[in-house]
């Protein structure tokens, strides 16, 4: 069972930047994929990006698109997410989640086995 934390969060402006970090106690780091979900209060957790074992493969949800880069350093065990031109909407819980359990189109919670404590990202107007 991997042990995540996240790093990052906090409250900014809409418009600004913020990077999320997550660090994984895995042996073998490189040999998962690493997803980012979020979670708005009285939402479902929803997908917001994953990356393949070696980074060369990503995933984007489409509210994110253009705005979020996913990446990872199989040196430090840690995945971020570059946050860019936030909005209101993107108010949330962000996770960290590994253990992918079931590939599907579009990736689910259900999909992933081990998941961060969260960190959370306010973006006001």
């Amino acid at each position: 069972q991997a042990h995540l934390v996240e790093s990052g969060g906090g409250l900014v402006q809409t418009g600004d930047s913020l990077r999320l970090s997550c660090v994984a106690s895995l042996r073998t780091f490189s040999s998962y994929t690493m997803a980012w979900f979020r979670q708005a209060p009285g939402n479902e957790r929803t997908i917001v990006a994953t990356i393949s074992q070696s980074g060369d493969s990503t995933y984007y949800a489409d509210s994110v698109k253009g705005r979020f880069t996913i990446s990872r350093d199989n040196a430090k065990n840690t995945v971020y997410l570059q946050m860019s031109s936030l909005k209101p909407g993107d108010t949330a819980v962000y996770y960290c989640a590994t253990n992918l359990l079931r590939i599907r189109p579009i990736p689910r919670p259900a999909d992933f086995g081990s998941w961060g404590q969260g960190t959370q990202v306010t973006v006001s107007s």
